[in-house]
């Protein structure tokens, strides 16, 4: 059972350096980076990195964002500096600052997705046509890392389920793959062998369809940077990072589990499931803590949270499952 609580105004959260108003709409930028029609508006003052800015709902009654249960209301998103400077994303490097340093040659557009496998609705579709059905809405989410730090970060997309409700899936789908973009052209770390590229993840249909799991197609109100997955990529914030895939190209309903990127390059460090869970540490350091990026005081951590902090929302999806086994 959820429970709502009240969003944090958009003005106590961001830093005056990246303040704007979440409103404004830059005619005629946003349709050529989603194909969204946009009313006549002024546009926001704003970093020139931060990009286009995004329509989207911010209603806390309405807004299925607004049912997650957070259990501490003090927590504050981080800086878009810190979110865009701070990333894991090895098709550009294994270097936290690699990714603002190097993502910027890729080209997101022209983009498109291919729907395949067990649903009615399959093909190729350009990502304009894919996201034109759908409000987009905020979701100010935490994220933990498997490496032990974590941010809070709020992003703009679409519930994951109402795609696969538009998809309209058969009986036989159980579970959802997603598969990145593979250009070692344009993705530097791509022509190095530490993974088996293209990148690949995966969840249960069950786990798809939860409300918290969403596509995201923005950031802090803005198109999002390539550094943090453009033009669209997956979160899933009960789970660790590393399952939140980016630069997604296809997406496949199957009946069988697919193969996933780190499960198969690490199996002892990193399961299937991936669920945030401090009881279980991964080989070589604990789980129970974690390090908040932007904390001034670098070095104090703070506890780890079961499902981190989503357990009334996702908990129900493991029951009966030994979550030690199944990380």
């Amino acid at each position: 059972m959820t429970t709502r609580v009240p969003r944090i105004a958009p003005s106590e959260i961001t830093p005056p350096q990246v303040y704007f108003n979440r409103r404004a709409f830059l005619t005629g930028a946003l349709a050529a980076a989603t194909g969204v029609a946009l009313g006549r508006a002024t546009a926001a003052v704003v970093p020139a990195a931060a990009g286009a800015p995004l329509p989207y709902t911010f209603d806390a009654a309405e807004s299925v964002g607004a049912l997650v249960h957070a259990p501490d209301q003090n927590e504050k998103p981080n800086t878009w500096y810190q979110i865009t400077h701070f990333n894991n994303y090895y098709e550009f490097g294994t270097s936290k600052t690699d990714p603002a340093e190097r993502a910027g040659r890729l080209q997101t557009r022209p983009w498109s997705i291919t729907i395949a496998g067990e649903a009615e609705h399959t093909g190729t579709f350009a990502l304009e046509d894919f996201l034109k059905p759908y409000a987009l809405e905020e979701r100010i989410y935490r994220f933990r890392c498997v490496e032990a730090w974590s941010m809070v970060i709020p992003w703009v997309g679409i519930p994951l389920r109402a795609v696969l409700d538009r998809l309209k899936l058969t009986s036989r789908a159980k579970y959802v793959a997603f598969e990145s973009l593979y250009r070692p052209s344009e993705m530097p770390g791509q022509n190095v062998p530490i993974l088996e590229w293209p990148y690949r993840e995966g969840l249960r249909i069950d786990e798809a369809m939860n409300p918290l799991a969403f596509m995201v197609v923005g950031l802090y109100g803005r198109v999002l940077p390539n550094q943090n997955g453009a033009p669209l990529r997956l979160i899933v914030p009960w789970k660790y990072g590393f399952k939140g895939i980016k630069a997604i190209v296809r997406i496949t309903l199957t009946e069988t589990q697919p193969p996933t990127t780190w499960s198969l390059a690490r199996p002892d460090y990193y399961g299937f499931y991936a669920n945030v869970n401090p009881n279980v540490p991964t080989p070589g350091w604990s789980q129970e803590s974690e390090l908040r990026i932007g904390n001034p005081f670098f070095h104090q951590r703070q506890k780890t949270l079961m499902f981190n902090g989503y357990a009334r929302e996702v908990a129900h999806l493991y029951k009966g499952m030994n979550l030690r086994e199944y990380f």
